[in-house]
């Protein structure tokens, strides 16, 4: 009997310590590890073929407790055999809530999917080939899926929006960086961030945690960039959007073949809206009603004569257009509706009485080569556990809601205008080696190449840092490697300023 009770009485103990299972069966599960497919892979480049190592899966993402707090999706490209010097790319997509998929197809990974630009694709088969304008020569590279997109999903204790959010974003994206560079030998690897849309929005802020962390970065590369979001809104009482976004509807009108007496060269008319919408567009909206009626029929003339709308269709917008206003009117007279993300597609418009698009005719017609190809890409060649479900949103789950809020702003007393430009101008002036390459679409409407223009020039650096900004243009949209001489000048910005900014 004496012995039963102790039996009895080292078991209760067992359990309530968490060394034994208790009656329940309720014994705590061992937290998923992650699941990575290595493969050899290879990309042709100049002639030459580069041997690669693809790993495609998950990884335990640690916190700074050591507490494990997701499974952190990712596909690496390391060429074989290479130092633990060569330069290192860690790359990502927007959204936010966009898994990598399309930056890896369309221009990083060593294949990509070809689309008929600027038109619609037709469906399957898809054509998949060599990524001739791949950085694999010069780079390694880590494809990144923030957590709710691709395989990346919150394990242990965390939830989804745990990770959804501005600073709980930079906060994961930090950690992985350091801990892949950790587990994989590259701390001394030269290293790079390439972020497009959001992931811009991102860079800023993770190159300033890293930098906090005791990591400073070679490079970091913004493709079709954002930093203050009040250049994409159109809030009430806030002049700024508008008159940010009329160049990209100039260059989209001189496209169209709009423009009365249409300039040969793009880029000089370009300046000539520029100096038009500093010195006699900003000034008339500031005045407000007190513009006069003949100031108000002056503006809209020359709105009419850049943008190819009326006279009339500025007037009765008060000489204010919305993004959405503008794809709908331009071409409402040809029954199209221009696209968001690269203003060069063309769609149908069935409501041609409608104010506003319903549609992005340059997302339809890419987006089923982007998905089906990566798709077949990333089971079978790449041959990641096909029972693992790749979500190349994070808006198809349930409850996905951006919380908004970023620290950076708040140490200005406001959370108003949430501006990431603040990080990047920190980490510029504390690390005043650090470069930044922007590449920018002249058709692109979602992120406006005159918006990032303005945040530069408001960034308070002085000229020794500001000209460690590289600012480059493409005759193309937000996606400009889909346009193949963009693609052809994409692989030449960007590996020129690798090699530059690599200490080699």
């Amino acid at each position: 009997m004496k012995k039963s009770i102790l039996l009895i009485l080292i078991f209760s103990f067992l359990s309530l310590t968490g060394w034994a299972q208790t009656d329940s069966g309720n014994e705590e599960k061992k937290l998923p590890e992650g699941e990575i497919s290595t493969t050899q892979q290879s990309v042709k480049i100049n002639g030459v073929t580069i041997p690669l190592i693809a790993r495609a899966g998950t990884m335990q993402l640690r916190n700074e407790n050591n507490e494990p707090i997701a499974l952190f999706g990712f596909t690496s490209y390391t060429k074989e055999g290479a130092s633990t010097t060569r330069p290192i790319i860690f790359s990502y997509n927007g959204g936010p809530g966009s898994s990598s998929y399309w930056l890896h197809m369309g221009v990083m990974g060593p294949k990509r999917i070809v689309v008929n630009d600027p038109t619609n694709t037709p469906a399957a088969p898809y054509k998949l080939v060599n990524n001739d304008y791949a950085l694999l020569d010069i780079a390694d590279l880590v494809m990144m899926d923030p957590i709710g997109t691709g395989l990346s999903v919150p394990i242990g204790k965390s939830k989804f929006e745990d990770f959804w959010g501005v600073d709980p974003d930079i906060r994961s994206i930090a950690l992985f960086v350091k801990q892949y560079l950790i587990e994989n030998g590259r701390m001394n690897s030269p290293k790079y961030l390439l972020g497009e849309s959001y992931g811009t929005f991102r860079n800023a802020g993770v190159m300033n945690k890293l930098l906090n962390q005791g990591i400073a970065l070679n490079g970091v590369v913004m493709v079709s960039s954002v930093f203050d979001l009040r250049t994409l809104l159109f809030p009430p009482n806030d002049d700024l959007p508008y008159v940010v976004h009329f160049p990209t509807y100039a260059a989209t009108a001189w496209y169209h073949n709009k423009i009365p007496n249409k300039p040969a060269n793009l880029e000089t008319f370009i300046n000539d809206v520029r100096n038009f919408t500093e010195k006699e567009y900003v000034p008339a909206l500031f005045k407000g009603n007190k513009l006069s009626s003949e100031e108000r029929n002056a503006i809209a003339n020359k709105l009419a004569a850049y943008s190819g709308c009326s006279a009339d269709f500025w007037k009765r917008a008060d000489l204010r257009v919305q993004a959405d206003e503008f794809f709908a009117e331009l071409l409402r007279d040809e029954g199209n509706t221009i696209g968001r993300l690269d203003s060069r597609y063309k769609g149908g418009n069935q409501d041609l009485l409608s104010q506003f698009s319903d549609y992005d005719p340059q997302s339809t017609a890419i987006s089923p080569a982007y998905t089906a190809g990566f798709m077949h890409y990333f089971y079978n060649d790449l041959k990641v556990n096909k029972k693992l479900y790749y979500m190349t949103s994070a808006g198809g789950r349930e409850g996905f809601k951006w919380d908004w809020k970023h620290q950076g702003n708040m140490r200005w007393g406001t959370s108003a205008a949430i501006n990431t430009g603040i990080d990047m101008a920190e980490a510029m002036t504390q690390d005043p080696n650090v470069k930044v390459l922007m590449l920018n679409g002249y058709y692109d409407i979602a992120t406006v190449f005159y918006g990032v223009e303005h945040t530069i020039d408001h960034l308070g650096l002085p000229a020794e840092l500001r000209n460690n900004i590289i600012m480059k243009y493409y005759e193309a949209g937000h996606m400009m490697y889909t346009h193949q001489p963009s693609l052809e000048k994409f692989r030449k910005d960007v590996s020129e300023f690798i090699l530059s900014t690599s200490n080699k």
